[in-house]
């Protein structure tokens, strides 16, 4: 009996790319009768064949990669139908490859191929050479599958090793060669954590290049560009090569920089050249990759810049419906790009491409860790969860650093594995780039490095810290976690020292910006500033933004200056948009708290107000264990003597004490010594209570 299934086409899963597998529901299983590891038909507009592997629970939906998809001449969205077949074992199996073969390249391709069922004429991707290949012939007939037995032969493809020199025409004389064809060779399953972003541009671009005419039925023209913008790394100029292979589109690349000329009219006329490519290859997608940097809003002293602004918006509108061609834009500063392109008609559609969630960038490390051998300790889900802030480009470099430490470190290379701990360095190594402007390293102070402010350490953990590690209880009481709180006392009290150590405790992003800096001259620029901080943080987020000394940027309105207002104004629209982000917290410090505009304390922005007060006899004694860890103390040095010998003093003020009585032992000693001699009496140093006692009388003068 033909037992046969009718199923509609979705994506792979990104662990699945390039591995010959079909998903499918346990209904459409158990109709075909088949198991997981049986092989099954997938016909589209023609066969190919597949393994069968489980899904969840998504009935009615086949998964399958690019690969596949190609082989049965089916998009995402169609339907195909779906039967069971016999495999037989492969004796033999030739594959064209569009590079040289070797031995080496041979057991690649083998144990790609390994388990696999094939049919002559399928095109496989093989990750090792990082290549497509295309199955030539296979003994016996029909559809095998590739066994330990399996003899694997390569062979170069007829097109590759064409002479260099071209074929000659009817005529005899050699035919002109042709610039090659950008190609673009990503899919779907290559982009990690964009499926809604993806879905959208699909709609844009997938039925105005396949369909046009169900366009011309509902009397409209369809969509002639896309605008993708985001931060850098996220994943725009992925999106567009993966749309246009999808759909066999012709692809034609414009590097907005690249074309810049010095020559008047010659970066008009490669923008000409490329679209006219392109509606020579139709249907076809035109890529602009950097669009700001040529077409940014015209003025009256751009000239060049305004010529390539006014020729692009003349070929975008000069595009008929029939040619096929639709262009993509990107960038990551969205702002300048011409108004004049942002319309309908033009790029009647802006899609912003954001930094990944914790869902998304454990999609992106499946695809990149496919192909890598993974040892079983590493954890891909803990990976995900710590990788705040992360774009697919940053995850890309932490995979490709991981990598290379596990072969910097292993001398057998036959066995290579990326371990946990290849991955642990790789994360000291790799910064997520939206946060590289505004931290130099990431915390390495706790709470334990923090002396006494025992109540102040509790206050910031419950507003800031079980926000992020409870989330499920404050949703369960439907309660608001604080958007800000503000750290206030005297000056040395260490208010900068329990931000940095609450951002250690918490394991998150940290954003410092000291409130001086934000201050410019320039109309404009200071608000500018604050805009840019919290939209970098909110790109990073979970994240903690600490503002220090915000009194300088934050004075009562009315008793500050102009620019002082206008701050003020942009921080008070900023932290009443936290509400809407609850993984961003705002924590600023003062020692003025009174010069604050009170605008910024009230509920719903700076709203929690922790006092850092000059420390008690036990917060003393506490400040100077912390800061005597390492020192070589004579045995005549009290700590608690001198914990009682300190009223009044800050905890920066402890801190210089024993700084203070530290170079008093190294002045005493290298007076007497040469440079030379100090490496050997290195280990005799000492610091008495005679240095301490100097020391604590020069701190109070």
């Amino acid at each position: 009996m033909d037992r046969r299934v009718t199923l509609t086409v979705k994506g792979a899963e990104k662990r699945d790319a390039g591995r010959g597998v079909a998903r499918l529901p346990e209904s459409a299983r158990r109709a075909l009768s088949v198991l997981s590891g049986d092989t099954v038909v997938i016909e589209g507009e023609r066969p190919t064949v597949s393994k069968v592997w489980p899904a969840g629970g998504e009935e009615g939906i086949i998964r399958i990669d690019a690969d596949t998809r190609a082989n049965a001449g089916v998009n995402i969205g169609e339907a195909v139908t779906v039967s069971q077949i016999s495999v037989a074992e492969a004796d033999e199996v030739f594959v064209e490859l569009p590079v040289a073969a070797d031995e080496d390249l041979a057991e690649a391709v083998a144990a790609d191929l390994r388990d696999r069922p094939l049919q002559a004429g399928e095109e496989v991707r093989l990750e090792r050479p990082g290549v497509r290949a295309t199955v030539a012939e296979t003994t016996p007939d029909g559809t095998v599958r590739v066994t330990d037995r399996t003899t694997v032969r390569l062979r170069e493809s007829a097109t590759n090793s064409a002479p260099a020199g071209g074929e000659t025409g009817g005529g005899g004389s050699p035919q002109e060669s042709t610039p090659p064809e950008p190609a673009a060779d990503a899919t779907y399953e290559d982009i990690g954590g964009l499926d809604e972003e993806l879905e959208q541009v699909r709609e844009m671009i997938e039925l105005p290049l396949s369909e046009p005419e169900l366009f011309r039925k509902l009397g409209i023209e369809p969509p002639s560009g896309v605008l993708l913008y985001g931060p850098p790394g996220t994943g725009k100029t992925l999106i567009a090569e993966a749309v246009a292979n999808e759909v066999d589109a012709g692809f034609e690349v414009i590097d907005g920089p690249e074309i810049v000329s010095k020559y008047k009219g010659e970066s008009e006329e490669k923008l000409r050249e490329t679209f006219e490519r392109a509606v020579e290859r139709s249907p076809a997608v035109v890529f602009i990759d950097e669009i700001d940097s040529i077409a940014a809003a015209r003025d009256a002293e751009a000239d060049m810049e305004n010529r390539v602004v006014a020729q692009l918006l003349t070929l975008m509108d000069g595009l008929e419906s029939n040619e096929r061609v639709i262009v993509i834009g990107a960038t990551n500063r969205v702002d300048v790009v011409d108004p004049a392109l942002r319309r309908g008609g033009r790029f009647d559609r802006e899609i912003e491409i954001g930094v990944p969630d914790e869902a998304g960038r454990r999609e992106i490390l499946d695809v990149h860790a496919r192909g890598m051998p993974l040892a079983d300790e590493v954890d891909l889900d803990d990976l995900a969860a710590r990788t705040y802030g992360f774009v697919g480009a940053d995850i890309h470099s932490l995979s490709t650093e991981a990598a290379m430490r596990a072969l910097r470190d292993r001398e057998d290379r036959e066995e290579l594995t990326v371990r946990r701990a290849d991955f642990e360095a790789a994360m000291a190594a790799v910064d997520p780039s939206a946060m590289r402007e505004y931290v130099a390293e990431t915390p390495d102070v706790s709470f334990e490095d923090v002396g006494g402010l025992a109540e102040p350490k509790q206050a910031l953990t419950e507003a800031v810290e079980w926000p992020l590690a409870y989330g499920p209880l404050f949703e369960a009481t439907n309660t608001e976690p604080p958007s800000g709180v503000l750290l206030y006392g005297p000056p040395g009290t260490g208010k900068t020292l329990l931000a940095r150590a609450l951002a250690g405790e918490s394991d998150v992003n940290f954003v410092s910006v000291a409130g001086p800096e934000l201050l410019d001259k320039y109309v404009g620029e200071s608000e500018k500033a604050v805009r840019e901080v919290f939209d970098r943080a909110r790109q990073a987020a979970p994240a903690i933004v600490f503002f220090d000394e915000i009194d300088a940027i934050a004075g009562v309105r009315g008793d500050s200056s102009e620019a002082t207002e206008r701050v003020v104004s942009q921080l008070l629209t900023e932290l009443d948009g936290l509400t809407e982000n609850p993984n961003l917290v705002v924590l600023a410090a003062t020692n003025r708290r009174e010069s604050l505009d009170p605008a910024l304390l009230r509920p719903g922005r700076l709203e929690s107000h922790v006092e850092v007060p000059d420390p008690d006899r036990k917060a003393r004694r506490e400040i100077l264990a912390v800061h005597a860890r390492g020192k070589p103390f004579a045995d005549d040095v009290d700590l608690d003597a001198l914990a009682d010998d300190t009223v009044g003093l800050s905890g920066a003020q402890l801190e210089s004490l024993l700084r203070t009585a530290s170079m008093r032992a190294i002045r005493e000693l290298a007076t007497d010594i040469g440079p030379a001699e100090a490496v050997e009496q290195a280990d005799e140093i000492c610091i008495r209570e005679n240095h301490v006692a100097a020391a604590l009388d020069g701190v109070r003068e």
